[in-house]
């Protein structure tokens, strides 16, 4: 008699790991910024995704092997959205990660999270960032070297990124990234619109007045040439 052949189970990949999020209003505004900066940096090239607080599993067939970077990058892969990332499924691990540190995580990204990036995921590089300065050194950077991190020293006070070919730094107060071919820093795209949208009033507000200052001046003008023809009259008359 046949026996009966059982399809073996399927891993089903939590899509949370059940933590609750509790970012403070800076930490959530570094890492919404870091993302929103990044795509758009990225937003012409098709291979390179950029994502965060996404559960990336490490490990086929074990939910445990997880771990959720605030901000990473890969290149090589698709653009498309994910509900999780698989690196057996993608054949890539991120190139680069920030993490925003506070003292009650700063302990686990030091240790734990960095032999993680470095020795299981080989991630190129990885960043930390307490945007509280409450942990020191608050800002430092790190690049894999023969499968070990190497500190990345600063340069004009900023921590080069030859991954991303930018430069990692504090612009107004607030971590952000720079790009040194084009001499400028990233900015939001929203934030970038509206200061594109205040250059423009700012333009329309100058040329309003330049304009009205000309009138000014053409009134000036043919008020002078009056009283000098009239001045001239009166002499000729005299």
């Amino acid at each position: 008699m046949p026996k009966n052949i059982k399809a073996a189970p399927t891993v089903v990949y939590p899509e949370s790991d059940g933590k609750p999020m509790a970012e403070t209003d800076k930490h959530r505004r570094l890492i919404m910024n870091f993302i929103l900066m990044l795509e758009d940096h990225f937003k012409d090239s098709n291979d390179v995704y950029v994502s965060g607080d996404l559960l990336i599993y490490y490990e086929e067939g074990n939910i445990y092997k997880s771990v959720a970077p605030d901000v990473f990058v890969v290149f090589g892969v698709s653009k498309k959205d994910r509900r999780t990332y698989r690196t057996w499924e993608e054949g890539r691990t991120p190139d680069f990660v920030l993490e925003a540190a506070s003292p009650s995580t700063y302990r686990k990204d030091i240790t734990d999270k960095k032999e993680l990036y470095a020795s299981v995921l080989g991630v190129r590089e990885y960043y930390i960032y307490d945007p509280y300065a409450e942990v020191q050194p608050h800002f430092q950077g790190y690049r894999l070297v023969e499968g070990v991190y190497e500190p990345i020293e600063f340069v004009d006070e900023r921590l080069p990124s030859v991954v991303l070919g930018l430069e990692l730094g504090e612009h107004n107060g607030v971590l952000s990234l720079y790009d040194n071919r084009r001499s400028i820093w990233l900015a939001p795209p929203k934030e970038r619109a509206a200061e594109a949208e205040s250059r423009a009033e700012a333009a329309e507000s100058r040329a309003i007045r330049e304009a009205q200052e000309r009138q000014n001046l053409e009134t000036q003008l043919a008020d002078a040439l009056a009283l000098l023809e009239q001045l001239e009259k009166e002499k000729n008359g005299a």
